[in-house]
């Protein structure tokens, strides 16, 4: 999820959107590394992949479907 997430992010920061989204996940990245909980990191995984998909509806450049694929991946094994 770790990774998911910061791959994410620097999407994010690529594209040049959803500032407030990039700082919750910089602070639950931290806040994950500090004490290994990991359910904000699935709350900002669910968050960025609805602005994900948002975007690849729009055909942004850049969004993938591998990404958002990996995204529905991580929040499915969260959920079992």
């Amino acid at each position: 999820m770790e990774k998911v997430c910061v791959e994410s992010l620097k999407k994010l920061q690529e594209l040049g959107i959803e500032q407030q989204l990039q700082s919750d996940i910089e602070w639950c990245l931290g806040s994950y590394r500090n004490d290994k909980n990991p359910s904000g990191l699935y709350e900002m995984a669910a968050r960025t992949l609805t602005v994900l998909q948002a975007e690849k509806s729009k055909k942004t450049k850049g969004v993938t479907a591998k990404m958002i694929t990996d995204l529905e991946s991580a929040l499915k094994v969260a959920s079992v």
